[in-house]
Parts: C-alpha cells; structure tokens; sequence
C-alpha cells in the first residue's frame, strides 16, 4: 500500500540575481513498510528532498503526499501535530533539547501527546543504544556518537508510520553504526514502517531494500536491493 507520494515537487532558492534549483520534479512512490536509502553526493538534493516529505521546508512547486494526505500546503501548527505524532526525525545535527536529559528527550513525542512508551520497543531501543547508565545526563554531556543514538531512539519511540534519517551513522563507530542497524531493522519490521535513510556511503545504502540515487537535484537511478 502505498504511504508516500510525490508530485513533480520542486525546490528552488533565490541566490543574488539567479535561481538556484535544488530538487527538479521529483516524483517517488513508496509503499508502507519501505526501507528506502538515498544516495548521492554532497549538494545533491538529498537532505532537501527529506526536508519536504518531512514538512520541515515547503517545494516551490509541486505536491506531498502521506497516507493518501496532502501534507505541504498544511498550516503550521497542523503541520506540527502532524511530524509529532506520524513522522520520526533524525536531523543531521541531533537536535536535542539542552535543557532536558537523555530519557525525557527520547520520550519527549510522548509526553507532548501525555502518552505512555510502548515497553517492549523502551527496553528495545535502551539495550541497543546501550545509555542506561546516562539517562539522567543532559546533552551536553554526551559525546557526539552518543548525541547521536538519543536522536535516533527519540525518531523511533512513538512508532511513527514513517522515520526519516539524515546521515543517522556519520557519527558512530562501526560496532555502533551496525547497532543501529539492527534497531532500525527491527523497528521497521515490527511496527511495519516506513524508513528513508540519507547517506552519501555507498555501503549504509546498500543495507536498505531499495535505492534512490539523486544527482543535481534529479533521481537518475531507483533500483531494488532486496
């Protein structure tokens, strides 16, 4: 069935006297329980085209899609409900709030929704991130590698129909990019979700089920990995 759509969608930015496009009529199709790699190079359009099926920025031109909605002309503070309880995110710079520790900012989609975490995937997600013995530090305190993971269990708690990841492992050390793997995987087989991984490494995308591989802005190559 599928989950996400897009149309002819378009990002173009003003640069001085010139239009500078980022992504040209881009249209994918994907079906719940994808787990999707986006490959290419730096500049690409990559992050951009996450940044609009995330509804963290609008296109200029073109449509959105989710579970049958449209989702870039919402206002918003409908937008914002909509992120918080259907889409995790993992930003490419974490995005943890200073001011709250490790368990309440992997817990923060609950408790702005007053609900409680499922405790299978909590003790899922502690195990495998392997930072029970930091849930009371704050940020701060966490190397980057370790900023990293909190994200990463903040994206998936909630069980969002769709995770959206940018760059998740760029941070982490093989033993701990495989670990993640394996909650991701999991995640998406358990609760039938829908991944799309961002990644300029060639082998983290060929982890994933299917292949979009953008270049200047365009899909030039939508391959199947299964």
């Amino acid at each position: 069935m599928e989950i996400l759509k897009t149309i002819n969608i378009t990002k173009s930015y003003r640069d001085g006297n010139q239009t500078k496009t980022v992504l040209d009529n881009v249209n994918i199709s994907i079906n719940r329980g994808e787990f999707i790699g986006i490959f290419g190079p730096s500049g690409s359009g990559k992050s951009t085209l996450l940044n609009l099926i995330g509804g963290l920025d609008r296109p200029s031109r073109g449509e959105v899609y989710i579970e049958k909605e449209r989702t870039d002309n919402l206002t918003q503070s409908k937008l914002a409900i909509y992120r918080r309880r259907r889409i995790g995110i993992v930003y490419q710079f974490y995005n943890l709030m200073s001011n709250l520790t490790v368990e309440q900012n992997i817990l923060l989609p609950l408790l702005m929704d007053d609900k409680e975490p499922d405790l299978e995937l909590y003790e899922k997600v502690m195990n495998i991130i392997d930072l029970k013995e930091r849930l009371k530090s704050f940020p701060e305190e966490l190397s980057g590698g370790e900023q990293q993971r909190v994200a990463i269990a903040r994206a998936l708690i909630n069980k969002p129909s769709i995770v959206l990841l940018d760059e998740p492992t760029g941070n982490l050390d093989r033993e701990n990019r495989n670990k993640i793997f394996e909650l991701l995987k999991y995640s998406n087989s358990a609760f039938n979700q829908t991944m799309l991984i961002v990644s300029h490494d060639e082998e983290i995308v060929n982890k994933t089920d299917r292949m979009l591989q953008i270049e200047d802005g365009r899909i030039i190559r939508d391959v199947s990995l299964q």
